[in-house]
C-alpha cells in the first residue's frame, strides 16, 4: 500500500451531499446511474455517474451521501461527473454508499 502525507490528504475536499434526482444510465459500460447532487449554498449542484446496481431510484433521491468535490471532471461516455461519490465493496464487490448516521448540513466538509 502506498502512504501519502497527512498533507496531501488534506488537499482531499469531501463533502455531504443530498441526492435530489437519479436516472439509468442508457448503454452505461460501467456506470449506471446518472446523479444530481445538492452540495449546500457554497458548491450548490453537482452531477456524478456511478455503478450502484444495488440501489432503486427511489433509494437514491432524498439520501445523504460524501463525495470528494475537487477532482477534476471526468468524462463518463457523454456525460460528465464532476465529483467522485464514495462507497465500499458489499461482499458481493457492488458498491455500498458512505452516508453520515445523523442529520448534518449539505456541504459539511470531512474532517
Amino acid at each position: 500500500m502506498n502512504e501519502v502525507s497527512y498533507e496531501d490528504f488534506k488537499e482531499i475536499n469531501i463533502r455531504v451531499g443530498k441526492i435530489l434526482d437519479a436516472k439509468i444510465l442508457e448503454n452505461g459500460k460501467y456506470s449506471t446511474h446518472k446523479l444530481k447532487i445538492d452540495f449546500g449554498s457554497e458548491l450548490g449542484l453537482k452531477k456524478s455517474c456511478a455503478r450502484l446496481v444495488n440501489y432503486e431510484i427511489d433509494d437514491l433521491i432524498g439520501r445523504f451521501i460524501v463525495a470528494v468535490v475537487n477532482f477534476p471532471p471526468k468524462q463518463i461516455g457523454t456525460n460528465i461527473s464532476e465529483v467522485l461519490v464514495l462507497g465500499v465493496p458489499d461482499l458481493r464487490g457492488e458498491c455500498s454508499l458512505l452516508k453520515p448516521d445523523a442529520k448534518v448540513p449539505l456541504g459539511g466538509k470531512m474532517y
